[in-house]
C-alpha cells in the first residue's frame, strides 16, 4: 500500500485536499457531497456563506425550510438540510458547539458518537474526523474499493470497515498520509480508474495491475 502511494505523489503531487476555509466548512462539506457533485457542493458553501450559515450556531437557528432552500443545488436537498441540521444539535447538545471539544475526543468514541447522528454514514463520519478533526482515520469511498478491486486487493463483498483497516494496518498512523492518499485515490479514480473505459494503460499504477483486469459495476455516482 505504501508502494501504491509513493509512486501516486510522485506522479500527481500534492493534491491539498480538502478545499474549505474552516473546520466547520469540512464538515458541511462533508456532508453535502453525500448525494450530488462537489461542483454543486462548492455552489452551496457559497450560498451558505453568504447568507452567514457558516458556523454551527446560525446553521441551528436557520430553519430548515429556509436552510433547504440555500442548498437547493444539492442532491435530496431537504434531507440534507434535516442532516446539517442533526450535526449542529448533536455538536451543542454533546459539546456546547464547540469543535475543539468534539475533536478531543478519542477516535473510536467520537466515530460512534458520529455514526449516531442522523445521515452521517462510515464515510462521512471518516471524512469529519480526518479532514477537519486530523484524527488518523481512512476514509475509503467509490473511487477506492474500484481501485483495489480492480488490482485484486478487495473483493466485491469486502465491507467498508474491512477496507479501512487495510489501510490503516498497512500504513502508519498519520492523518497527513491518510489526507494525501485518499485524495490521490480520488484524482486517480477521476482521470484513470473511470468505471467506464479505464485508462489503465496510462495510470501510474498500471504496472501494478494483475494480468486479467477485474471488472468492477459502475453503480454509484461519480464526485
Amino acid at each position: 500500500m505504501r508502494e501504491y502511494f509513493d509512486v501516486l505523489l510522485r506522479t500527481h503531487g500534492h493534491q491539498n485536499w480538502w478545499p474549505a476555509r474552516t473546520r466547520f466548512e469540512v464538515i458541511v462539506g462533508a456532508i453535502l457531497t453525500q448525494n450530488t457533485s462537489w461542483r454543486n457542493v462548492e455552489r452551496a458553501i457559497v450560498a451558505l456563506r453568504r447568507a452567514k450559515l457558516l458556523s454551527p450556531r446560525p446553521l441551528e437557528e436557520v430553519s430548515e425550510s429556509a436552510l433547504a432552500e440555500l442548498i437547493r443545488c444539492s442532491g435530496y436537498y431537504r434531507q440534507t438540510a434535516r442532516k446539517l441540521k442533526a450535526f449542529v444539535a448533536f455538536l451543542r447538545t454533546n459539546y456546547t458547539g464547540s469543535l475543539d471539544k468534539m475533536f478531543g475526543v478519542a477516535t473510536n468514541t467520537l466515530r460512534e458518537q458520529l455514526l449516531a447522528v442522523h445521515g452521517i454514514g462510515p464515510e462521512t463520519a471518516d471524512s469529519i474526523l480526518l479532514y477537519a478533526g486530523e484524527h488518523p482515520v481512512f476514509v475509503v469511498d467509490t473511487y477506492t474499493r474500484r481501485m483495489l478491486q480492480r488490482h485484486g486487493l478487495v473483493e466485491e463483498r469486502d465491507t467498508y470497515e474491512e477496507i479501512r483497516g487495510l489501510f490503516e494496518r498497512s500504513l502508519p498512523t498519520e492523518p497527513d498520509l491518510f489526507n494525501e492518499y485518499h485524495a490521490l485515490i480520488v484524482h486517480t479514480g477521476k482521470h484513470f480508474c473511470r468505471p467506464k473505459e479505464p485508462r489503465c494503460s496510462q495510470c501510474p499504477l498500471h504496472g501494478f495491475l494483475p494480468a486479467t483486469l477485474v471488472p468492477v459495476s459502475a453503480t454509484e455516482d461519480e464526485r
